[in-house]
């Protein structure tokens, strides 16, 4: 028994969740309350809060939801020592972060939520300031395949890790904003995959053909 009632409080757990993304998306975070969420997930508020203080924490638990796979990702291409070639790893993480985003609604509705259903002001001024700071992990770890790269002798050996780790940075996070704000279909979505290759293409060092 109290194994099912801890399987149900999960169950509510993430139907309450689920609730809170699909009204953020309609009606955006700052005009959402907590009883428009209950309402939605059909529990009642005492719910809700019982799984979630507020909504700031209901907010992180959606995001965390939609980017952990992300984070693992990049950890495991970070750790893999095995590879001969780190570019390629950054290229398939990149490239899989857009085909995940093609594939699953609840990730591309989460992504949507936070670059634009979301005003970082007031007590979502720290979870912006901890979106920042994740970004800086980002940075940090990306800068460490950088190094493996050019360790291999796959990037001028002159070139700074970290200099490229930045630019990176800021080429892909400008491209899954456009990618996430293309309704209209104008080619971001069509093209990512091909902007990703030729971003990691002109990092390499480029050899002589035999």
């Amino acid at each position: 028994m109290a194994r099912k009632t801890k399987e149900d409080a999960e169950l509510t757990r993430q139907r309450i969740i689920t609730a809170a993304r699909e009204v953020f998306a309609k009606r955006g975070v700052s005009h959402t309350t907590m009883e428009q969420i209950a309402t939605h997930a059909q529990v009642t508020r005492g719910a809700v809060y019982w799984h979630f203080a507020n909504k700031i924490e209901l907010f992180h638990a959606m995001r965390d939801q939609a980017m952990s796979p992300f984070i693992e990702q990049m950890n495991a291409a970070v750790l893999d020592d095995q590879t001969e070639d780190p570019l390629t790893s950054m290229e398939q993480y990149f490239c899989n972060t857009i085909s995940t985003l093609q594939q699953s609604d609840s990730t591309r509705q989460t992504y949507e939520i936070m670059m634009a259903k979301c005003e970082y002001v007031d007590e979502f001024n720290d979870v912006l300031q901890q979106l920042l700071i994740n970004c800086q992990i980002f940075i940090e770890k990306t800068q460490l395949l950088y190094d493996k790269a050019q360790q291999k002798g796959l990037i001028h050996p002159d070139i700074s890790p970290s200099a490229l780790a930045m630019d990176t940075h800021l080429f892909f996070g400008g491209l899954i904003h456009l990618w996430i704000k293309d309704n209209s279909n104008l080619g971001y979505r069509d093209q990512a995959i091909e902007h990703i290759k030729q971003h990691i293409r002109l990092r390499r060092i480029l050899r002589p053909q035999i």
